[in-house]
């Protein structure tokens, strides 16, 4: 664990914290993971709405929760 715990430690302070340069614009390893996380999360986003609109069906996300938000 002690050996895996140093890896992961030297990797982020090369990748995560490292400046980069992606399509021009300088960012630093963490932003540009946000940056895909996001633009997966509108993908998603999209798909789910095309996939609601063609279907008529509703996907169920958030079907154990009641009109409060809250699991019963």
């Amino acid at each position: 664990m002690q050996d895996a715990s140093a890896v992961l430690r030297d990797s982020l302070r090369r990748t995560i914290l490292r400046s980069l340069r992606i399509q021009g614009l300088y960012r630093h390893g963490l932003q540009a993971v946000y940056q895909v996380v996001e633009h997966f999360g509108m993908h998603l986003r999209a798909d789910s709405l095309h996939y609601k609109l063609v279907r008529g069906e509703d996907l169920g996300f958030y079907r154990e929760l009641d009109m409060t938000g809250r699991v019963p």
